[in-house]
């Protein structure tokens, strides 16, 4: 029997109530496919570094090397300063693992969690791909003048061509993969918004970031022409977040820079019904990767069971198919579709009608 060997890092808060539900759910999922699944605990998070004062010990990235996938429920604790478990664990993670991928499938699953008038199902199936290696976030920059009225703070945007390359191919491929590779010239563009072809957005800057963005826009539209059967578009981040609200039908794929993804998938969490059901992963495709629900640690509701655990099946569901178990990822959503549309009064804590066990029971029946 195949068997996969996960790292679990059920962190802070709510993470590991959440995390428990989608193990149960992705155990469930291997009963039912046929493959065995080895869960690997690790302790990283908030309680730890108050103990230790360290947030990941220098040995646990290689030993988390040696894993294809790492689960990851939340980190945030309240009694730590924000951003010491997120650069400590988090980012970490993503920089020394090399997961230069942040994958954001937007997907509304019931009318009625929509926070938009008039959009359903139909309107809103759209993956955003975030590069998550460069930019803002790699930490270059630094001050001047520090704590004086001539103080000087200066944050820089790193972008190279290796890295922006390879965030756009890995876009285009999915796009790609998402239409089948059926041709988009020649077709109306009423056939692009029905899902008759795949079309590749580039979210960027280009009237004022003109150093980056046009880096970025070059580089797309080369790589692009390997593309035929892709439609490009672009839009500018501001126009991006408008869309997403008036019209967010208009969206296939799209691909953007560590922070403005890091903002549009926030907004495109609310239309999806709240960041109770929004699920994304850290992909390294020839090496780690690691998924996650996007909502934080929630600790003011823990143990508590009203926490939404379905964010979390949701990244499990992902982290199954990118392990090669695609039928075994679709049966997670699909179940989860089930559930919400037939048992789940809400998405919001406490308001779900079950708690978090319940849902994952339900879940994994359903599967």
């Amino acid at each position: 029997m195949k068997s996969h060997d996960i790292a679990v890092i059920g962190g802070d808060g709510t993470g590991p109530e959440v995390a428990r539900e989608a193990l149960k759910v992705s155990e469930a999922a291997a009963q039912k496919f046929g493959f065995k699944i080895n869960w690997h605990p690790y302790d990283f998070g908030g309680e730890r570094y108050l103990k230790t004062g360290e947030a990941l010990p220098d040995s646990a990235v290689d030993e988390l090397r040696k894993f294809k996938a790492i689960f990851l429920g939340a980190v945030g604790h309240p009694q730590v300063k924000p951003g010491i478990l997120e650069k400590g664990i988090l980012l970490r993670l993503r920089f020394e693992l090399e997961q230069y991928i942040n994958l954001r499938p937007v997907k509304l699953y019931r009318a009625a969690d929509c926070p938009i008038k008039d959009k359903g199902p139909e309107h809103i199936d759209f993956v955003v791909v975030r590069e998550n290696n460069e930019g803002l976030y790699i930490g270059a920059g630094g001050f001047v003048f520090k704590g004086t009225p001539h103080e000087v703070a200066i944050q820089e945007s790193v972008n190279t061509r290796r890295g922006v390359e390879r965030c756009l191919k890995y876009a285009f491929d999915l796009a790609k993969k998402r239409r089948g590779g059926k041709p988009w010239k020649g077709l109306k563009p009423e056939d692009v918004k029905a899902g008759k072809t795949a079309q590749l957005t580039l979210c960027g800057k280009t009237n004022v970031l003109t150093f980056a963005f046009d880096l970025w826009e070059r580089a797309f539209h080369e790589l692009g022409a390997k593309y035929p059967m892709i439609k490009r578009d672009y839009a500018h981040v501001d126009a991006t977040v408008m869309w997403f609200v008036k019209n967010p039908e208009w969206f296939d794929v799209i691909v953007t820079d560590n922070l403005f993804g890091d903002i549009i998938t926030d907004l495109a969490a609310m239309i999806q019904g709240g960041l109770g059901i929004a699920a994304g992963g850290n992909i390294n495709p020839e090496g780690t990767s690691m998924f996650e629900p996007m909502g934080g640690s929630a600790p003011k509701y823990t143990g508590q069971n009203v926490i939404n655990p379905l964010a979390a099946i949701n990244a499990a569901g992902m982290m199954l198919d990118f392990l090669g178990e695609a039928k075994a990822g679709a049966a997670i959503e699909n179940a989860v579709v089930k559930i919400i549309n037939t048992k789940i009064k809400s998405l919001a804590a406490g308001k779900m009608g079950h708690g978090t066990r319940e849902v994952g029971d339900l879940v994994a029946a359903a599967v």
